[in-house]
């Protein structure tokens, strides 16, 4: 009798994906610009914060809200911050169309100094004492 093959058995196990969650994160922006022409720098930023949150939630849709694209954008093109505080909420995706059951909503989170930050998952008890 032949053995099984490995990859026809299914593996069981609970999945994170489908599970609604909200994440606090540092992002280096510098560690990302590095060697990119000045005039690249802030849409290289955007795109690599865009490209941070798809790993970190993983999940495609991401959508960057307007206040996190001024903070990046609030020195000019040439000079962007080197970290950037972000909140990563993933939630239900209310568009019929879209391929995904969720997408990640980045936010902007204004702090006055990034030391001793560590990943936090945030409860919902807490987003509504904070909001």
């Amino acid at each position: 009798m032949a053995p099984a093959k490995k990859g026809s058995e299914k593996k069981k196990g609970w999945s994170t994906i489908n599970e609604v969650v909200t994440r606090e994160n540092t992002v280096n922006i510098l560690k990302c610009t590095h060697a990119v022409g000045f005039k690249k720098h802030t849409p290289r930023a955007l795109r690599e914060i865009r490209i941070f949150a798809t790993k970190e939630m993983r999940i495609p849709d991401v959508c960057i809200g307007t206040r996190l694209n001024k903070s990046v954008w609030a020195n000019g093109i040439r000079n962007v911050p080197y970290h950037i505080h972000v909140r990563l909420p993933r939630k239900h995706n209310e568009d019929e169309d879209s391929p995904n059951k969720l997408y990640t909503l980045v936010t902007y989170l204004p702090l006055a100094t990034f030391k001793n930050l560590q990943t936090v998952n945030v409860d919902e008890n807490q987003l509504l004492i904070v909001q």
